[in-house]
């Protein structure tokens, strides 16, 4: 919920009124007050949506200057036609260097190619141009990697700000040590990566810009970590069977020992304890929020065994109930916390 309502506070520093925006996108108002609730992925690109037409501005009113409709598109049509990433990436900076108040982008190399780094040089002085630095971040490196066609794992990724509430969802994010006051903006990779070639070609790109940016804030890892294989047998688990596989049955669908396994997800900053809760986290997000779904049934569902766990993992998730939640969704009232269970 902060980062909806990051997205919110271009235009509501421009005075629109945010409560028919969010009413659109099925959000209700009133959960924006509610600190640990959370939205679905098609509640917020329906947002982001509302957010685009409102402005015609692809930084929604969160910079100091908009970016008019197609801007984005141009640069990724400049940036195609580039010999490999590094060039790519050096087109692109090139590319928005050309509009004065729009991002002051670079990129850098330390040591002897050992890193490289892409840096956000603006001065971000407002929350909502914090937040639209983090927005650039994840795209550039989520279409980097959509260039060449798997995910460039990141070392690190740092912010001249100060840490927002939300700070602990970044590791999530960035899959890597998040740093906040730091001496720049950007976030550094392994150098030989700027000399992959593009594998993508210009129909491609048209498909993938007609869902732009969703398509870049999706978390398309490509398969390549750990955690998204592990993340995408747990999603396909739940499909079919309300029980979740044990950490040993997945580490043999890897071909892996548990112990690998673990050491692994260590290594990308999670756990299989955090994987699973996770993916019932939003999916129990997604069933109150899109369906109609008696409650007892969805937490069957998703593994529970009584109705009481459910509940005790959703006010641990969101700081509410299942039933109030729903009600929330459904009747824009706020979600209330209550000591009684309710379904």
């Amino acid at each position: 919920m902060h980062q909806v309502r990051a997205l919110l506070s271009g235009v509501q520093r421009q005075g629109v009124d945010t409560v028919p925006l969010l009413q659109r996108a099925q959000i209700p108002p009133l959960l924006l007050g509610d600190e640990r609730a959370r939205v679905t992925p098609a509640q917020f690109v329906r947002l982001f949506r509302e957010l685009y037409e409102v402005t015609g501005d692809e930084f929604l009113g969160l910079s100091v200057a908009p970016s008019r409709p197609g801007t984005f598109a141009m640069m990724c049509h400049t940036a195609l036609g580039s010999r490999d990433l590094g060039a790519a990436i050096e087109r692109g900076v090139t590319f928005y260097g050309l509009f004065p108040g729009g991002p002051d982008l670079a990129l850098e190399h330390e040591g002897f190619g050992g890193e490289a780094v892409f840096v956000v040089r603006n001065d971000f002085a407002s929350e909502e141009q914090r937040f639209l630095a983090e927005c650039v971040v994840i795209i550039w490196h989520r279409l980097c990697s959509w260039l060449i066609g798997r995910r460039i794992p990141l070392e690190w990724a740092s912010f001249a700000s100060p840490p927002p509430a939300y700070k602990d969802e970044f590791p999530e994010l960035f899959g890597c040590p998040v740093h906040f006051g730091a001496g720049r903006t950007g976030a550094g990779f392994a150098a030989h990566y700027l000399a992959a070639p593009l594998v993508r070609d210009e129909s491609e790109l048209a498909q993938m810009l007609r869902r732009a940016p969703f398509e870049l804030l999706s978390r398309r890892e490509y398969g390549t970590t750990v955690a998204e294989q592990v993340r995408r047998a747990l999603v396909r688990a739940l499909g079919d069977s309300p029980r979740l596989p044990a950490l040993g049955e997945i580490a043999a669908r890897l071909a892996v020992s548990p112990a690998t396994l673990r050491r692994r997800l260590a290594a990308e900053n999670t756990s299989y304890k955090d994987l699973k809760d996770t993916v019932r986290r939003d999916a129990a997000i997604a069933g109150l929020a899109e369906g109609s779904e008696p409650i007892a049934e969805l937490a069957a569902r998703l593994g529970f065994s009584e109705d009481t766990a459910f509940h005790r993992a959703f006010r641990r998730w969101t700081g509410t109930t299942p039933g109030a939640y729903r009600l929330a969704t459904v009747t824009h009232e706020p979600p209330r916390e209550t000591g009684s269970q309710q379904s």
